[in-house]
């Protein structure tokens, strides 16, 4: 999680309402997972995008898509995306540091259902937002990909032996 922490210490400094899934939340959760990329789960308001998109751009992260990253924080941009170009995530990455976020675009599990269940895990002077394992697994069954479903296997048995969420 070091990795990412410039990043994740200026969304608590900026209020970014966020979310930690994918991998890094499986980590989080207690399970090993190899993973290098952060997915997040954010507030799909204009004004919350344009932060997390300010925040990636300062840190030297750019986008793989051939498309303006602040459109994200454009309701009619973004739902046009996920309309016409079947988008699912936006990615920002950094090549010289191989690091990669993801935010979560189209999800059965959007930002205002999850924050119902959120999980904060606390670190070295930050407290990270982190999904629940069962909001995690229905985020994960839609995927089809075989890491998930080793994955789903794993968290589920976190939950029977007592993990929360």
């Amino acid at each position: 999680m070091v990795v990412y922490e410039d990043i994740l210490r200026e969304f608590q400094r900026q209020r970014v309402k966020y979310i930690i899934v994918g991998g890094i939340a499986v980590n989080l959760l207690g399970l090993f997972r190899n993973t290098a990329d952060l997915d997040i789960l954010v507030e799909m308001t204009d004004v919350n995008l344009a932060k997390v998109v300010s925040i990636l751009k300062k840190k030297g992260y750019r986008v793989k898509q051939p498309e303006d990253p602040m459109g994200i924080a454009d309701k009619k941009i973004r739902e046009d995306w996920v309309r016409n170009k079947h988008m699912k995530a936006f990615n920002f990455y950094k090549e010289e540091e191989l690091k990669e976020v993801d935010i979560i675009i189209e999800t059965p599990v959007p930002y205002a259902k999850a924050r119902k269940n959120i999980r904060h895990i606390r670190g070295p002077g930050l407290t990270l937002p982190v999904i629940s394992i069962g909001d995690l697994i229905k985020m994960k069954k839609i995927t089809g990909r075989t890491v998930d479903n080793l994955d789903i296997k794993q968290l589920k048995m976190v939950q029977r032996l007592g993990g929360r969420g």
